[in-house]
């Protein structure tokens, strides 16, 4: 896989349509239309906000077989429902 560079644009009614269709001659791999849906906003949020606890030293963190244990739990409860 290639990086890629993230480029967000802010564009006029008039000008999105001719973007969109400029950019859909691209191959998937070339570019990639990433539309901003109320949970990619959520995600985005939460995931700063976790960086910004990490960066602050203020992120509290598992060791591995903690996390595992807690994954295994998760996993057994919800087994029953599917």
């Amino acid at each position: 896989m290639y990086l890629m560079q993230i480029v967000k644009l802010r564009v006029n009614n008039g000008v999105y349509d001719k973007l969109i269709l400029l950019f859909s001659k691209f191959n998937k791999d070339e570019v990639e239309i990433i539309p901003e849906t109320s949970d990619f906003v959520k995600t985005q949020k939460y995931l700063d906000n976790e960086l910004n606890e990490i960066l602050s030293s203020n992120a509290k963190f598992v060791e591995m077989d903690v996390a595992n244990q807690q994954l295994e739990n998760i996993i057994k409860k919800r087994e029953s429902s599917i």
